[in-house]
């Protein structure tokens, strides 16, 4: 009773919501937009990941900046302005021209897709802030839950962004910008007449930049550096390589064994090759990507990439009832997060293996091939998530003792260089790392794309590990470790000293025990030679 859109607790958080999630689809779009369009474009994976470097690295900045322009000008502002920067980024996007040089369509991108990383970040402070301004001080369970399960769905609605993308971009180029174009401009009303301008403004002084930055706070600061090399473990191998690596061709259906004449029938080169009119036969769609993968069609690619969002969002929400709270680990330490960082490494291992020696691969079997493929993005996204949610748990745990809510700007920030690190990385590796494919009669279809990937999963597996063995640096082991409610891996500190008390003074009870049996014996021994 009392509760509805008019209710001033609750109304704050409906519209944000409704203009965040809005957001976030395209979010979502834009990434495998930019990704998909310029592989058709023939742009190496490299290429592409430059095209993202400004877009990450202002994830990096924006993130220590929002929070204090949200408490300086409010929250509205830094929504309507993240939306305003959103249309930006979309607008520019518009005017990449075919007849530009690559070094001049590299920069334009980068820069367009510059303020669409500002974007996400102001856009997020509002998702993110307003969740603790509408929950009451009291037991308000009902107000907690309804903020809780809405939370849970932003991170899923990235994934159907992905996909949202991936499909329009398969009709037209401009009605896939110009629809997410749409969405944020349904979006801005809600922003600019719906909110108060003083929502999340500063009460007292505001923060400055250089106490965002919170040096002393070891185990913060620690999680940060872990955090980095997590989300590097995820971008090493998902975001650029796995793309190109599902849409480009069968290395052993292209060239002048297949020829070819571009009226024909459109399915006479396999999927992921085209019908080069100037060569007459099955070419690479883009030999910049490599070859040796499935050779699936973009919204296909959108379906696998924006199924991992939805999964990985949906597990993240509900880790702590469905994992960490059944096995004992709630609330979770950093024993915890080291035992799921360590269990992180196993896919990305085991997927790395798979690509470099299973027939599946080798042999380019499809079936073999997606069942893999599958399995890998399954699991992973379901560890990965595990991690994240453990993660966000610990960063309000160890900066609680600061009192200052921007003193995880540095935590922040770690995610934008992790996945800068990861995109970047993954570039390089699966453009180098696979080697030249030998000429099929002149044609060269370009570098092994199988090789290419299996080189990112070790780098993905190397973070992972990294990750895990930085966050045991931490101070933080004084309840254990459990996996389940009869299974303890490592006792709580205040059992262990317990124990290690009892070991003491049974140690100490046979010292006195072998002390008074000595003593018995040579009164005995005395007593005997005075008889005698």
């Amino acid at each position: 009773k009392g509760w509805g859109f008019r209710d001033p607790r609750l109304r704050p958080f409906v519209i944000i919501s409704i203009a965040y999630l809005l957001f976030t689809v395209t979010d979502g779009a834009i990434r495998m937009i930019v990704l998909l369009h310029a592989y058709h474009k023939s742009f190496s994976a490299l290429q592409v990941a430059l095209m993202f470097t400004l877009y990450e690295l202002a994830g990096v900045f924006t993130n220590l900046a929002a929070g204090l322009m949200g408490a300086k000008w409010g929250i509205r502002f830094t929504l309507i302005v993240g939306l305003c920067l959103q249309l930006l980024s979309y607008g520019l996007l518009f005017g990449w021209q075919d007849g530009w040089s690559d070094e001049t369509a590299i920069a334009y991108v980068t820069v367009a897709q510059m303020f669409g990383g500002i974007a996400k970040d102001l856009t997020k402070l509002g998702g993110k802030t307003v969740t603790k301004l509408v929950t009451p001080e009291g037991k308000d369970t009902r107000l907690f839950r309804l903020v809780s399960l809405l939370t849970g769905w932003k991170n899923s609605l990235k994934g159907v962004g992905y996909f949202l993308g991936s499909a329009l971009l398969e009709v037209s180029y401009e009605l896939a910008l110009g629809f997410m174009m749409g969405l944020i401009v349904l979006a801005l009303p809600f922003a600019i007449w719906g909110l108060d301008a003083e929502l999340g403004t500063a009460k007292k002084k505001n923060s400055s930049f250089k106490e965002i930055f919170v040096w002393d706070n070891f185990n913060l600061n620690v999680l940060s550096l872990a955090r980095l090399f997590l989300f590097a473990s995820r971008d090493f191998w998902f975001e650029v390589p796995l793309p190109f690596f599902l849409r480009s061709p069968n290395c052993d259906v292209l060239g002048p064994d297949f020829p070819c004449t571009p009226d024909q029938d459109p399915t006479a080169c396999d999927d992921g090759s085209t019908c080069d009119p100037s060569l007459s036969f099955c070419a690479n769609i883009n030999t910049g990507g490599g070859c040796g993968g499935p050779g699936v069609g973009r919204t296909v690619v959108g379906a696998f990439l924006g199924g991992y969002i939805i999964l990985y969002g949906q597990i993240q929400s509900w880790t702590p009832q469905l994992v960490t709270g059944p096995l004992g680990q709630t609330p979770p330490n950093k024993m915890t997060e080291v035992f799921w960082g360590m269990i992180n490494c196993l896919p990305t291992m085991i997927a790395a293996i798979a690509v470099y020696v299973s027939p599946a691969f080798t042999e380019h079997r499809l079936g073999g091939m997606t069942a893999w493929l599958i399995v890998i993005i399954v699991t992973f996204a379901v560890i990965f998530a595990i991690n994240s949610s453990i993660h966000s748990y610990l960063v309000v745990k160890y900066a609680a003792a600061d009192k200052v809510a921007v003193s995880v700007g540095l935590y922040y920030m770690s995610n934008a260089l992790g996945r800068l690190m990861g995109t970047l990385g993954s570039g390089f590796l699966y453009t180098y790392a696979g080697g030249e494919v030998n000429a099929i009669g002149g044609y060269d279809p370009g570098h092994d794309a199988t090789l290419g990937l299996a080189a990112c999963f070790v780098a993905g597996t190397v973070s992972s590990l990294l990750a895990a063995v930085i966050t045991i640096w931490i101070r933080d082991e004084e309840s254990g470790l459990k996996c389940g409610p009869c299974l303890t891996l490592v006792a709580p500190k205040e059992v262990v000293e317990v124990e290690e008390g009892k070991e003491e003074m049974e140690e100490e009870d046979i010292r006195k025990r072998d002390l008074a049996e000595r003593t018995v014996e040579n009164i005995e021994v005395g007593e005997a030679k005075r008889l005698e």
